[in-house]
């Protein structure tokens, strides 16, 4: 299950505001989502599923999103964790016809599970990135969240965020 909250910098702090992400198809449209409830230039989107990793995508006026996941495996098999990692990776919508010819454990359509096969070797091969953070960490820099606290967060990433940024509460409120 996926939360995801998108954080609106104003003149008189941030304004939160729960974010549904079911037209969310790619970065774009989630740029586009944020330009949309922006109040100021600077909007935070946080997103994370059930603990296992969450990202963070910081889009100041017309820049580029500027995008941190904080464990690329885990995100790369989830849609919306998928769609952060393929655009950090630099990878575009044809690569993902390669993707179709694999069934959801990783093997080729009919290509039988081989049963001896240690799973976290089988897990490395199918996962086509890194375990560990991947982006840039130093997003949040400016507004209270240094590269070397986003790299240490665990559990309840997404509150210690918010927390630095003066929000945790209305983060809460949307939760």
């Amino acid at each position: 299950m996926y939360f995801a909250a998108l954080l609106a910098r104003t003149e008189d702090g941030w304004e939160a505001s729960d974010t549904e992400l079911d037209n969310v198809e790619r970065l774009t449209d989630l740029a586009d989502l944020a330009r949309e409830a922006a109040t100021d230039d600077t909007v935070v989107i946080l997103i994370e599923q059930e603990d296992a990793w969450f990202g963070v995508v910081r889009i100041d006026g017309e820049d580029d999103p500027r995008i941190f996941v904080s464990n690329a495996a885990l995100a790369a098999r989830s849609s919306y964790g998928a769609m952060l990692t393929d655009e950090l990776l630099g990878r575009d919508d044809s690569d993902e016809d390669d993707l179709d010819l694999l069934d959801l454990d990783g093997t080729e359509d009919g290509e039988p599970e081989r049963e001896d096969e240690d799973p976290e070797s089988a897990e490395a091969a199918e996962t086509p990135v890194a375990r560990g953070p991947l982006g840039d960490p130093r997003l949040l820099e400016d507004v209270g969240v240094g590269e070397r606290e986003l790299l240490s967060l665990d559990g309840d990433a997404l509150g210690e965020i918010a927390e630095a940024l003066g929000c945790s509460d209305l983060l809460e409120a949307v939760r």
